[in-house]
């Protein structure tokens, strides 16, 4: 709306639209509240501003997350342990799914001690890195790399995983984490698009929506309501500013009961 209002504006200059029609882009707007490091004037005559008289209409938009009986339930209904693996990864540890696609098996260090592989980090864990030559060009989208640690309940579906993968010789050798196994070119990196089909058929077989953001989504979700430290979902999400936690976090009736609930109980402590 910004870039049209100064269009109007710039071609009102040059004699291509009428006056008349700029004129109807703001209107007098009293500042009642003036934002922070605004001057207004020793006799308040800059709160007379003027404001922009259209404007989009700011709806609240959807919000989609999972239960953990849903998550469970839906990876339950999925029969292959790949696709197991892919679910439950997504939403253990809030990767996008170009992070996911883009993994290699040398990301993944899921055993106790990772040293001899030459890594410092204890316990089970995983290492998002931006690659540009991926096969089927997954991509991270933070430049920076990171670590995750991961679960023992998803290693095992890993391992579940690795032993379906070994009955398809064509993905023997293949460095990518998920390939094709049962449809050709066997052995090739999973692709966006393959991905997204499957997404679309484990949601009618749940009967509810599931696409990978909203996997993503849930975790965060859990993440802030179980009190984890806003700074560790930031580092955990790969999110560059803490801004980017906003969109995660939405109070369901639930927590607004409880905090009501408290709050009527410490008023009757005597």
């Amino acid at each position: 709306m910004i870039v049209v209002a100064e269009f109007l504006r710039f071609s009102a200059l040059h004699g291509l639209v009428a006056p008349a029609t700029v004129s109807l882009l703001s209107q007098p707007k009293f500042l009642r509240f003036a934002p922070p490091g605004h001057d207004t004037g020793e006799n308040n005559q800059w709160r007379h501003i003027q404001a922009a008289a259209f404007r989009f209409q700011i709806t609240e938009p959807g919000y989609e997350d999972l239960t953990p009986e849903q998550i469970r339930h839906m990876i339950g209904q999925v029969p292959r342990a790949r696709d197991k693996f892919l679910i439950a990864l997504l939403a253990a540890t809030g990767l996008r799914i170009g992070e996911a696609l883009g993994l290699h098996q040398q990301d993944l260090h899921f055993l106790a001690s990772s040293q001899m592989l030459g890594c410092t980090l204890t316990g089970p864990h995983l290492h998002v890195h931006r690659r540009l030559d991926n096969p089927n060009h997954a991509l991270a989208k933070s430049p920076r790399s990171r670590s995750i640690p991961t679960t023992p309940e998803l290693v095992a579906l890993y391992t579940d995983y690795q032993h379906e993968r070994d009955r398809v010789p064509e993905a023997a050798h293949h460095p990518m984490v998920f390939v094709n196994l049962f449809r050709p070119p066997l052995g090739r990196a999973m692709s966006y698009p393959n991905t997204k089909q499957a997404f679309e058929r484990w949601a009618r077989t749940a009967g509810h929506p599931a696409r990978p953001h909203i996997l993503r989504h849930s975790a965060a979700t859990r993440w802030l309501r179980d009190g984890v430290d806003r700074d560790v979902v930031q580092r955990l999400m790969g999110h560059a500013s803490p801004l980017s936690l906003q969109r995660y976090r939405h109070v369901d009736d639930t927590e607004l009961r409880a905090a009501v609930d408290h709050l009527q109980a410490l008023k009757e402590q005597p």
